[in-house]
Formats: C-alpha cells, structure tokens, sequence
C-alpha cells in the first residue's frame, strides 16, 4: 500500500469518525466520549501526514509512534462506546476493522524505519 492510498484511508476513517461524533452527539445525546474518540481518532491520519513530511528518519519513527499511540487510544475509546451501549455491534465492527488496520500498517512502517536506523 502506497503513502496515497494510506492517506486515503486515515482520510476515510476520519469522516467516519466525524460522522460517529455526530451521531453521538444527536441521537445518543454523548458529549465526553464523542469528544474523546473525535480527537483520537482524526488525530491518526494527521500524525502519519506529518511523518509523511518528517525532517529525518528519527522525526518520522516519532510522529509514526504518536499516530500508533493514537490509533490505540481509539480503540479505547470505540471499547468504551461499544461497552457502554452507545454504539451498535455492527458500528463496532466496522470501525474496530478500519483502525486495526491502521494499527497494522503503523506498526509495521516503525518497525521498517527502526530498522533502517540501524
């Protein structure tokens, strides 16, 4: 997968994010929770566009880390939705599957550029 196409899917999971906000907000009348998973989830994909831009190959095994870090703290964040009834099975799913990709693909970029540090 090319630094394009993973653009594309931080960018793709951040409006679903924004819409999951939305949702929480109208229908489940959540505040907190939608704030949390809001700002960890859309910070995924700004981390990993400014790695894409880092100023040396420690800079970008940094900023990829944040993005790691923050790729987890939305799948808190989705554990707590779920857990708590806001969200339904199937929004669960969906969204676990996009971020735990997101997770896979980041951990496996550190782990090339740690070894390329080397």
């Amino acid at each position: 997968m090319n630094k394009a196409e993973i653009i594309d899917k931080c960018i793709d999971f951040s409006i679903k994010i924004n819409n999951l906000r939305k949702y929480l907000r109208e229908e489940q009348h959540e505040y907190n929770n939608s704030d949390q998973i809001q700002r960890s989830g859309t910070s995924i994909g700004a981390n990993y566009s400014e790695a894409c831009d880092a100023e040396s190959p420690s800079d970008f095994v940094h900023k990829m880390s944040i993005a790691l870090k923050e790729a987890n703290e939305t799948i808190y964040w989705l554990k707590v939705l779920y857990g708590s009834e806001l969200i339904s099975k199937n929004q669960y799913d969906e969204l676990m599957l996009d971020v735990e990709e997101m997770y896979r693909i980041l951990t496996a970029s550190i782990k090339t550029a740690k070894s390329k540090l080397k």
